[in-house]
């Protein structure tokens, strides 16, 4: 069964690359003269097993193949980019890669965006230690660095040493111009960021090239965040998720008006699918409103990897709205399924409005 799945997935992945102008379910914009970026929650799932790998390409095909209907600027990745970060046996007959296996497979997807579309990803709790958060190193900056996609080099303004001292991508910001929503800024951080990445980015908010800019910040864990005892590397001092980020560097940070973030997954059950995602809006020191999103699917399909599943941030011409679609390319590739590609519950469609 298993094989003939994986034989399917693979015949479909085949003819959605070979034929870029007969597409089952092509997406388009709900505004010709809007942009978007693509959100994807943590992709760990479908990198330590190889029946699941396939899944996770096809999603980078997907956005790649959707760069001009879409208007793409970026991609926003939530972290847990792999399940454990220095393991080398497989742990059991759901996880058959080794820690370099998954990095290896991470990085092979994310060459279908090289060059393409510029990435951000903030590195989750599993890029960390040996297994997940378990220790303070991380294999991220030798699979991804600077000088494999020329598009970061359009858009990369600042970054920060990560926990080695090593100047990464781990805590970084870039810049994108629209003429509808002026100058935005895209913060992301390392998993439970240190004080002293902290007290960068607020800097980095405040500066006065900056000040104006619309802020999104892209974190890995952040609402229903916690510090479990297996995460020890966010337990010492000095490491901040949740409420203390919030309080921090979102709250008094005029210009951060849109925080998204992974990490927190429930089991399968009634309303699975609701378990995986949140939202609330506050206002910060300002008056404004900050709208904060969690999107994380990889409970999603029975342990699937998260079933493709993704969303679509569409920021529309006002200047002022961004359309929130849940998107799965795995569905949406046949048109024997193309009808189950789109989620449209209260919690999975949505428009976000700025003041």
């Amino acid at each position: 069964m298993k094989k003939s799945l994986f034989t399917a997935i693979a015949v479909l992945f085949l003819a959605f690359g070979a034929s870029a102008q007969h597409r089952a379910d092509p997406q388009k914009l709900d505004n010709p003269k809007s942009f978007s970026m693509i959100m994807m929650g943590d992709p760990q799932n479908y990198v330590k097993n190889t029946f699941y790998q396939p899944i996770f390409e096809l999603c980078t095909v997907w956005m790649t193949d959707h760069m001009e209907p879409l208007n793409i600027k970026a991609v926003l990745f939530t972290g847990d980019m792999v399940n454990r970060n220095d393991f080398v046996n497989p742990r059991s007959k759901t996880e058959d890669q080794s820690s370099r296996q998954m990095w290896e497979w991470c990085s092979h997807c994310l060459k279908r965006l090289d060059n393409k579309i510029p990435y951000i990803i903030a590195p989750g709790n599993h890029e960390y230690g040996y297994m997940y958060g378990d220790g303070e190193f991380t294999h991220e900056p030798e699979y991804i660095y600077y000088e494999r996609n020329s598009k970061w080099a359009e858009c990369l303004v600042a970054s920060f040493p990560n926990r080695q001292g090593v100047m990464s991508l781990e805590n970084s910001a870039y810049e994108f111009k629209d003429k509808n929503w002026g100058k935005l800024l895209v913060l992301t951080l390392e998993w439970a960021p240190r004080d002293t990445v902290v007290q960068w980015a607020r800097r980095l908010c405040s500066a006065e090239k900056y000040k104006k800019h619309f802020i999104i910040l892209n974190v890995h864990s952040y609402l229903r965040a916690g510090h479990p005892a297996n995460y020890t590397a966010s337990k010492a001092p000095g490491h901040n998720q949740g409420k203390e980020l919030w309080e921090k560097l979102v709250k008094p940070s005029h210009n951060i008006r849109l925080v998204l973030c992974g990490h927190t997954g429930r089991g399968k059950g009634e309303n699975e699918f609701e378990q995986n995602v949140g939202f609330r809006s506050d206002k910060n020191d300002a008056g404004k409103t900050v709208h904060q999103m969690m999107f994380n699917c990889q409970f999603i399909g029975h342990y699937n990897g998260g079933d493709g599943w993704l969303r679509i941030l569409e920021f529309m011409p006002n200047g002022k709205n961004i359309h929130v679609k849940t998107y799965s390319p795995l569905f949406g590739i046949s048109p024997m399924t193309r009808q189950y590609a789109h989620r449209t519950a209260s919690y999975d469609q949505f428009v976000m409005k700025f003041d």
